[in-house]
């Protein structure tokens, strides 16, 4: 009887399983040949994990990092993707350095010296020391410069503390001071209130990249010091920089037509951690930045690993580190599963969980809309893209994006609002998310991806519009 009653038992669990097995197969032909529809509840199960406060924040190259990424793998294999060519799973692992400070920064302009906390702030740091002339400049001037290599600029009557800092270093500026204002501490509140220490990976030169701000009293100082004047910025990092890992989560469709090309959709999946108490909060959940561009990446793998099989391969990434220099996508592109040369084209997913009020409802903006026909080709297609209001923001090379562009590939960032309110802020949380506008954008997508993956149009760029290094 026993043994009787544990085949019968096993035959019925068979025979169930086998049920719903056919039952979810025909549910995912019948969803496909109607129409995939991203349901709501899918994107916020990804964001109620993602951006949980048990994530702490998935700060780059740590172990909350790397849970995220395993999430995201486990997402991949329940949808039917594969691992990537010459992967054995669905995680790629790159060793980075971080530096650590030990002591405070101290600053010596000709006669002035100031110590961090006492007169300076430093705001990003790649741990090594900074030294050149002093070249005091407001801001319209610097973004007019076409050559500041090796000076240290002291920026004056700016506004918006992104802008000037990357035109200064696109000229070759060794570092950039600011004068102390509400942009300056803003800033300095969206860096989590610390140091943003740049971490490199592991054999990579240390880089550049130093801004810090300096208090009214100090500049009145410096007021005295003429142009040329030597600045030395000790920044005491510890003896050696700590290895850690970092981690991009990948999956793969192989289509029908492998030698037809390779499709690359990605996002980053890391944070800023744990930072500053701001409010009563102190972790920075990233639910925007960018628990939704990974949801996004997650929910167009479902629904293309759903239908039928595409011509095209379809590489799905979420990157790791990208908030400390985009340091995953930097190593993905030079340790790709696949030859770069074979990629049609990359679009990558920032912060679609806001609406973006100078876009049209419901649009996404597309950084680098001109550079190529991708997004204009797209939009024909339905999906809900338009051109970046902010082009004096320099979006598309502040995201993964940039570093396969740079190599060629036709790679641009869609997101929801370039800089929304809760931007790198502890209220980036679930609370200050758009689910509906999230849902539709993710949807007007998947039928345009379906088609470019079904077709042999591959976007090109436009006269000009590839970048060939700091712009």
């Amino acid at each position: 009887m026993k043994s009787g009653g544990i085949w019968v038992g096993g035959c019925r669990l068979f025979v169930v399983s086998l049920l719903v097995t056919c039952g979810l197969q025909a549910t995912s032909l019948a969803q496909a040949a109607a129409g995939w529809v991203v349901k709501p509840e899918w994107v916020r199960a990804h964001e109620e994990f993602l951006a949980s406060d048990v994530m702490a924040g998935r700060g780059s190259a740590t172990r909350d990092e790397e849970i995220a990424a395993t999430y995201v793998g486990s997402r991949f294999l329940a949808y039917g993707l594969k691992p990537a060519p010459g992967m054995a799973g669905y995680l790629q692992s790159a060793e980075v350095l971080a530096p650590e400070l030990e002591g405070r920064a101290t600053l010596r302009v000709g006669s002035v010296t100031a110590v961090q906390g006492k007169g300076i702030e430093l705001l990003i740091s790649t741990g090594a020391g900074v030294s050149g002339p002093l070249r005091k400049m407001v801001a319209a001037d610097i973004s007019r410069a076409t050559t500041l290599k090796g000076t240290v600029v002291l920026a004056v009557g700016f506004t918006k503390v992104l802008e000037v800092y990357g035109a200064a270093r696109r000229a070759g500026a060794a570092a950039v001071i600011l004068e102390e204002s509400d942009a300056s501490r803003r800033f300095l509140a969206q860096l989590g209130g610390k140091t943003m220490m740049r971490m490199r990976l592991a054999g990579d030169p240390a880089g550049e990249g130093t801004l810090l701000t300096v208090s009214h009293e100090v500049e009145a100082r410096l007021e005295i010091e003429k142009d040329g004047a030597p600045v030395e910025l000790a920044v005491h990092p510890s003896v050696q920089a700590t290895p850690r890992k970092t981690f991009n989560a990948i999956g793969y469709l192989q289509g029908s037509e492998p030698a037809s090309g390779t499709i690359l959709l990605s996002a980053h999946l890391d944070h800023l951690g744990v930072g500053k108490r701001v409010g009563g909060d102190e972790i920075y959940n990233g639910a925007n930045d960018d628990a939704a561009g990974t949801t996004a990446v997650l929910e167009l793998a479902h629904a293309l690993a759903a239908g039928a099989s595409l011509r095209r391969n379809v590489l799905f990434v979420c990157y790791g580190s990208e908030e400390a220099g985009e340091l995953g996508s930097t190593y993905f592109g030079e340790h790709a599963p696949v030859p770069l040369s074979s990629l049609v084209t990359n679009l990558e997913f920032e912060m679609i969980g806001t609406q973006d009020p100078k876009m049209p409802k419901g649009v996404l903006l597309l950084t680098g809309w001109e550079r190529s026909n991708l997004g204009p080709t797209l939009k024909e297609h339905g999906a809900l893209v338009g051109p970046d209001p902010y082009p004096e923001q320099h979006f598309f090379e502040r995201s993964d994006n940039y570093a396969l562009a740079l190599k060629g590939v036709v790679a641009h960032t869609a997101a929801g609002w370039g800089l929304p309110p809760t931007y790198h802020q502890p209220s980036d949380d679930l609370t200050h998310l758009n689910f509906e506008f999230m849902t539709s954008a993710i949807q007007s997508l998947v039928e345009p991806i379906r088609w470019l993956a079904m077709s042999d149009f591959k976007p090109q760029w436009s006269a000009g519009g590839q970048p060939k290094g700091k712009e």
